[in-house]
């Protein structure tokens, strides 16, 4: 077992060798927080870049996101890591257009958009008495500490939505497409705790797209890095107790390692422990027009579909008269379908439920790793909770909920967790 020496505490904090496996916005931020407290980490990140999940392709000069992916502005980490200024994020209207039976249904919230007042008055989504009681809901949990939300009895969002009181009407046609849609399950089984966080962020702030696509997030992360080295396209094969070992064959020592990637494969004892993921399809095509108009997410409120949402990427941007739009298609529910046949049945659903036509298809993901599968959803994780032995520590949103929030604060915790044992005293956070 690797021991620390005695005089640990006297060592530059220059001499340390910290490495961290991954360079997703969690391994991004506990390099952030090891660099404010005078330490320089090595990153070492199997891909080309930097983002972990959250990545952007340009595909013939569009920006195809990983997975159709929104910031939630009001996350606290999104306050304390990110310049949503220098991002340059792009609001989306706080509601949704549904579609159902042929027909368009406007929903939102009309204190932040008036525009939503008399289309969600008078929609046929869900009764007068649902719409009451989004708005008592909205106030209970703006009243809500994070830390109260996180303690609140915890059943499913489905059992949550019916205990409170919502119809069939309003869950099946809003709450089911529009949260499947976040939680990447169609049953609303994920937990209320975790609802009802996702439900106070919403009204607290809003869905936002940095204009550069959500790359744009852990790229921002990585230029404020100033004293941590980057090594991309290398993959570490194990973890072990004062070391990391590439190729199986190189060792490098290290004081403390934070894994922010799948630990299951790189440490021994963790290897029947792998996270368990939700997937779902992100496709996406070049059409003629916005049939939504704003910026503003469609939900297909009918089970019988394959698509969950669409959104017009293009909507966000500064577009020149004329010019195609960019559609963004969800799909979370599990088929067999091949790569052709779910590309031909998409584009059946978006003209038959959605009218859109002169449809041009350009290129689909199949993300296998979406979201954490967590079954035990927390607020907040403890410096502490992040240490896996003396050198070995563990960072990513499958620790705490499936969030960029999360992601960001297992890093941060995980950074302190290291410099704690490092320094052998508890630091503030």
């Amino acid at each position: 077992m690797f021991i620390f020496s005695s005089n640990k505490k006297s060592m530059d904090k220059s001499n340390y060798n910290i490495n961290i496996i991954g360079a997703g916005v969690a391994g991004l931020v506990a390099a952030r927080v090891l660099e404010e407290k005078g330490y320089s980490p090595v990153i070492y990140e199997a891909s080309d870049r930097v983002g972990g999940r959250v990545k952007t392709d340009i595909v013939k000069g569009y920006q195809l996101d990983h997975g159709f992916q929104v910031l939630l502005s009001a996350y606290p980490m999104v306050k304390r890591y990110l310049d949503l200024d220098e991002l340059d994020v792009q609001k989306l209207m706080p509601g949704s257009i549904i579609y159902k039976n042929g027909k368009q249904h406007k929903i939102g919230d009309p204190l932040r958009s008036f525009s939503f007042l008399l289309p969600t008055l008078f929609s046929s989504v869900g009764t007068f008495k649902d719409k009451l009681k989004i708005f008592k809901l909205t106030r209970s949990m703006k009243a809500k500490s994070i830390d109260e939300v996180f303690k609140l009895k915890e059943i499913s969002t489905l059992d949550f939505l019916k205990d409170y009181g919502f119809s069939d009407s309003i869950i099946s046609n809003f709450f089911k497409p529009f949260f499947t849609g976040i939680f990447l399950e169609p049953n609303l089984e994920t937990s209320s705790r975790l609802f009802c966080f996702i439900f106070k962020m919403f009204a607290e702030g809003y869905a936002v797209i940095p204009k550069g696509g959500m790359e744009e997030i852990p790229k921002q992360l990585s230029r404020k890095l100033t004293k941590t080295k980057v090594h991309f396209n290398v993959k570490v094969d194990q973890v072990k107790e004062g070391k990391i070992i590439l190729n199986d064959i190189d060792e490098i020592e290290s004081h403390a390692t934070i894994i922010a990637t799948e630990a299951s494969q790189l440490v021994s004892n963790l290897k029947n422990q792998q996270t368990q993921w939700k997937s779902c399809d992100n496709l996406y095509f070049e059409v003629g027009s916005n049939v939504l108009n704003d910026p503003i997410i469609g939900l297909i409120a009918d089970e019988s579909t394959l698509i969950n949402n669409i959104f017009y990427a293009t909507s966000i941007l500064n577009k020149t008269k004329g010019s195609k739009e960019l559609l963004s298609v969800s799909v979370i529910k599990h088929h067999d379908l091949s790569e052709a046949e779910l590309v031909k049945e998409v584009t059946e659903e978006l003209k038959s439920y959605c009218k859109i036509e002169g449809i041009h298809y350009l290129r689909s993901y199949h993300i296998h790793k979406a979201l954490p599968n967590v079954t035990n959803v927390v607020g907040d994780i403890d410096p502490t909770e992040t240490q896996l032995t003396e050198t070995i520590f563990l960072a990513g949103d499958q620790l705490v909920n499936g969030s960029l929030n999360a992601a960001m604060r297992s890093g941060e915790q995980a950074a302190y967790g290291a410099i704690n044992a490092l320094e052998g005293k508890l630091i503030e956070h």
